[in-house]
């Protein structure tokens, strides 16, 4: 929305020129989309990080890719650079008036869905990066219908407009490498922030384990494919930070879907780690005929899938008769996973010697339970 409006404003002497911006994906993939419809020239500056998918993504649509610097910071002061060189108009994705005016159409396009529905709107939770799609989307909300709670939700990796709230301006942080790396800026926007400011009800920060499990929701019960930046709206509701709107009538934004295979597979499998549908326990038992057939037969008797399985007798502290036994079970659900660690607590005692990968797994599960 935000990069097709920008382009349709520009002048025909800069739209010969063509345009320039930094992005870790989505606005690249917006410009170089809406450029090639439109036959206006792109670049785009990524940072490393960037997700393989998008850079390929971009190349495919026409626009001249750049790879450069570790975090989207770095390759806005160089796309900056070579757009002065080059003449080419620079394109801020999350803070030029343009981009915000764009991203505020979302915004007129929920309240005609919700009256076609006849339906009232509660709130409206929007994802935050550089904090412009929820500037432009407040702004609308809050003109026509001043009563509906915006909410914003970052990623607790880079919570950048949490912390400029707090400082009453924008300050930067230090971004760390996240499921919803499309909302990893480090700085929101000087613009987007003065806009969004007063027309934000709150704003909740997720978790990465809050993440993953809303796209797991989202493609078993929507089937919706959705990276982590636009999944991060449905992981507020799930993380429990917005309890005060149940019964209500909620929007959540879904606000991308540009995700590597590769990463869909790791999310999934993290997201059903959290919901207590994978889990992983480590026992000690005897290394003799039969010690190895025995836990396989409990784990068989308890219902549970044997995912992967390891066995180890050489890192151990303790007698050289024992071998222990490392297992990553699918079970049917939190409840099932915890009458397993009980059950294998009853069973092995002292030799059940951990559940998941560290304490914060353990309380996790028994928190949510």
């Amino acid at each position: 929305r935000g990069a097709r409006n920008s382009l349709c404003l520009l002048s025909p002497e800069q739209c010969k020129l063509g345009v320039i911006a930094a992005s870790a994906g989505n606005h690249a993939l917006a410009l170089a989309y809406h450029g090639k419809l439109l036959n206006i020239p792109v670049t785009v500056v990524m940072p490393t990080t960037a997700p393989l998918m998008k850079v390929t993504k971009c190349e495919m649509y026409g626009a001249h890719v750049i790879i450069h610097g570790q975090v989207l910071g770095e390759a806005k002061t160089f796309a900056k650079t070579i757009g002065h060189e080059k003449k080419l108009q620079y394109i801020n994705g999350y803070n030029h008036p343009h981009i915000l005016a764009g991203q505020g159409t979302a915004a007129l396009e929920i309240i005609e869905q919700m009256e076609s529905m006849a339906k009232e709107i509660d709130a409206v939770i929007v994802p935050v990066g550089g904090a412009g799609l929820i500037a432009g989307i407040s702004v609308v909300i809050k003109h026509l219908l001043p009563e509906v709670q915006v909410i914003g939700v970052e990623s607790e990796q880079c919570p950048s407009f949490s912390k400029s709230l707090e400082a009453g301006y924008p300050v930067e942080v230090t971004p760390k490498p996240s499921l919803a790396d499309g909302l990893a800026v480090s700085k929101v926007g000087a613009s987007a922030f003065a806009t969004a400011r007063n027309n934000v009800n709150m704003t909740v920060t997720v978790s990465e384990d809050d993440i993953a499990l809303a796209i797991l929701r989202l493609v078993e019960v929507e089937k919706a494919v959705l990276e982590g930046a636009g999944a991060t709206g449905l992981a507020a509701c799930l993380s429990g930070k917005l309890n005060h709107l149940k019964g209500k009538n909620v929007v959540v934004l879904l606000s991308g879907g540009n995700i590597d295979t590769t990463l869909l597979g790791r999310c999934l499998d993290r997201g059903l780690a959290a919901d207590g549908r994978l889990v992983r326990l480590t026992v000690l038992v005897d290394d003799r005929p039969g010690g190895l057939k025995g836990f396989i037969d409990f784990l068989c008797k308890q219902g549970v899938s044997v995912k992967d399985i390891i066995h180890e007798r050489t890192w151990l502290k303790g007698s050289i008769f024992n071998v222990e036994i490392e297992c990553v079970v699918e079970t049917r659900g939190r409840q099932h996973a915890l009458d397993l660690k009980a059950a294998a607590m009853k069973k092995y005692g002292k030799a059940f010697i951990k559940w998941g990968r560290s304490k914060t797994d353990e309380s996790r599960l028994d928190e949510s339970s």
